[in-house]
């Protein structure tokens, strides 16, 4: 008697691991899980700084901000800022009685690229303080007096131009 069937051997498939379609299903949502963790990834990278971490406490600043404008304007002070070679000048309207006055450059949009700068008295109404990195395209400015109480605000583009706001 004859048996109809034919050894195993003959008709054997190839282990999974050398067919064409377990590594198409395994390759679609591995790739999905890629493309995850990369969306992740440049979401934490470039994660937005417009928002405020504390806005309760940046709220009840404004009024004293607003009352340092204020001051200012009762001073008839306005400051012109101009990017020099090696650092940056500032040029006050009227002569001021302070040594030092600070300015904090903030970056519109990226909160990690803002410094603070200390300007030392070159002339009655000039300061200047050196650059550490040239400055590209536009940044916001905040002039302050240490012991007078005053502030002025502005922008200054990286190519030297200034424009009031």
């Amino acid at each position: 008697m004859t048996s109809s069937l034919t050894p195993l051997s003959q008709h054997s498939e190839p282990p999974w691991y050398r067919q064409f379609w377990p590594w198409f299903l395994i390759i679609l949502p591995g790739t999905v899980v890629i493309a995850a963790i990369a969306t992740l990834w440049i979401a934490m990278e470039g994660a937005d700084d417009l928002v405020v971490d504390d806005y309760y406490r940046d709220g009840l600043a404004i009024n004293q901000e607003l009352a340092q404008q204020q001051r200012a304007a009762e001073l008839g002070l306005a400051a012109t800022l101009t990017l020099a070679q090696n650092g940056l000048m500032a040029a006050l309207s009227t002569p001021v009685d302070d040594q030092q006055l600070t300015l904090h450059v903030s970056h519109p949009m990226e909160a990690d690229r803002d410094f603070e700068l200390t300007l030392q008295r070159i002339d009655a109404q000039v300061f200047s303080a050196p650059l550490a990195t040239e400055l590209h395209g536009r940044w916001h400015w905040v002039l302050r007096s240490p012991a007078g109480g005053w502030r002025l605000d502005g922008e200054l583009w990286g190519n030297g131009e200034q424009r009031r706001p």
